[in-house]
């Protein structure tokens, strides 16, 4: 580490529904973070389809590069990171066909089913280690390509999001490891994309670029950005542009050995390791082997997340009551415990029109009381999500064949306090959390490995871990939700 060298770098890191440009401070014994710029991130509804506004977010990045350069701090680069398997697809002459489609668009209905039929679940699990989520980039191309849609007749080269960002601001094409891995079209064992997987689905190898290690100079911002923002010609850097990858990074831990679960609309719980893990068993508890930093790999599990409690807030807001997610919480700590429980990941709450209704529905068809009041609908995400976290926890530890002392939690998640708190009750012992802004700052500090100020992404951790607080919770009422777990297990699909 070199502790005499100071650098200063820009990190957007793009969510589901806002995204932000934070800089980055190394002083040479600490780094501090600053949000310059936050924007909301909403998709647009456009007849059936449900697309992201990307050149609203280009829009936003140049407004956060021009933010960077009033603040007068001198940058060494910048980075992007942002959600994963969604694209864009453009043509002959280097232009976007369309706007991208959100992962929770309809398109892809049915679609996972129908390739898992005509390939096999152990032939596609076998090839790219990833875990069979309908939204994935390969479900969404075969879903494109049996619609006839126009880009396989126009298209040439298709970009995950942060790379079309990238590109957009540097002229140049590249995939990074991390999000690619992210398609369920990259092979892990081959260490490129998987071209006769491609074939048999119809989709074009040729659309696809190289694929870069995380902390690659892309490139250079163009001429023409320059000119129309009025600085210099500032090197772009590929982090691991999938925000999980760039979040995992973040993790202080100060074992080689550890468990995280990165909390936000998503819950992504998991551990790092060498090599993917290709087991039957993973196959069948449907776990993801997705690229990390540096060599690694992220063995994981998505999981639904405060998604939930996001759609019902917004329904209740629509109502008319503008509950903050601190009321809610308030409100679920003053609710009876664990008086109805759903399996966070069924099915019926992936892209619900009502999730209260959905959360209702399976209460009833399970034969629970159904969540009357605010308080108890929040109660019931969060202890339900609590519960889900132990079950992916202890097979984490199974396929890992390791066993954690504890967990480690970060990301926007953690401030929901109540949350953590079920957390550490649930899995029976320590969280800690911290930091909140993970992704931002995962991607900060592989910008500071490519330019040598990290040796390593242990050195990036340590300086992380004297960088921001951390707080801990212990496990409280075990014998309660031991017993839970066990009327928990009855409700889960898979």
């Amino acid at each position: 580490m070199n502790k005499q060298q100071a650098a200063n770098v820009l990190a957007f890191d793009l969510g589901a529904s806002s995204g932000r440009a934070i800089i980055g401070r190394w002083d040479g014994y600490k780094l501090s973070i600053e949000e310059i710029h936050r924007f909301p991130n909403d998709p647009v509804q456009v007849g059936t389809r449900l697309q992201w506004d990307i050149l609203r977010i280009f829009h936003e990045i140049k407004q956060g590069l021009l933010k960077a350069k009033q603040s007068g701090i001198a940058l060494e680069s910048m980075a992007i990171d942002s959600w994963a398997v969604d694209f864009g697809v453009l043509g002959s002459t280097g232009e976007l066909l369309m706007n991208p489609y959100h992962y929770r668009d309809r398109h892809t209905d049915g679609i996972m089913d129908e390739v898992v039929d005509r390939l096999g679940a152990s032939s596609i699990f076998s090839r790219t280690g990833i875990q069979f989520l309908p939204i994935n980039t390969i479900y969404q191309l075969y879903a494109l390509r049996k619609s006839e849609s126009f880009v396989f007749k126009e298209g040439r080269y298709l970009l995950m999001i942060p790379d079309l960002l990238q590109y957009f601001l540097t002229g140049k094409m590249k995939s990074e490891l991390t999000i690619s891995s992210t398609t369920q079209l990259y092979n892990p064992t081959l260490g490129e994309w998987d071209g006769a997987l491609l074939r048999e689905l119809g989709i074009p190898r040729e659309w696809f670029a190289e694929v870069v290690e995380p902390g690659t100079v892309v490139g250079l911002l163009t001429p023409i950005v320059c000119e129309e923002l009025d600085m210099g010609p500032l090197p772009v850097v590929a982090v691991g542009e999938h925000d999980t990858a760039s979040a995992v990074l973040a993790v202080p831990a100060a074992d080689s050995d550890f468990a995280y679960l990165i909390s936000g609309t998503w819950s992504l719980l998991g551990t790092e390791v060498q090599q993917p893990v290709l087991s039957q068993q993973a196959l069948e508890w449907n776990f993801t082997n997705e690229g990390g930093v540096q060599g690694t790999y992220r063995l994981l599990k998505n999981i639904m997340g405060l998604w939930l409690l996001q759609e019902c807030r917004n329904e209740w807001i629509k109502n008319g009551k503008e509950y903050s997610f601190a009321e809610l919480s308030k409100l679920a700590e003053q609710s009876e415990p664990f008086r109805s429980l759903i399996d966070p990941d069924h099915e019926m709450f992936l892209k619900p029109v009502h999730m209260t209704r959905q959360i209702s529905r399976f209460c009833r068809e399970t034969g629970q009381s159904v969540p009357q009041t605010e308080g108890q609908y929040a109660r019931c995400i969060l202890e339900s999500l609590a519960l889900k976290y132990r079950y992916v926890f202890e097979r984490t530890e199974q396929l890992a064949d390791k066993t954690f002392k504890g967990l480690h939690m970060a990301g926007g998640g953690i401030q929901n306090t109540l949350l953590c708190q079920f957390t550490a009750s649930a899995i029976g012992r320590p969280v800690w959390t911290g930091p909140i802004e993970a992704s931002a700052i995962g991607n900060i500090a592989m910008q500071l490995i490519a330019s040598g100020i990290f040796d390593s992404i242990q050195e990036a951790r340590s300086a992380i871990r004297g960088s921001f607080a951390i707080d801990t919770y212990l496990p409280e009422e075990g014998a309660r939700w031991e017993q839970e777990y066990h009327r928990f297990l009855n409700l889960v699909k898979d």
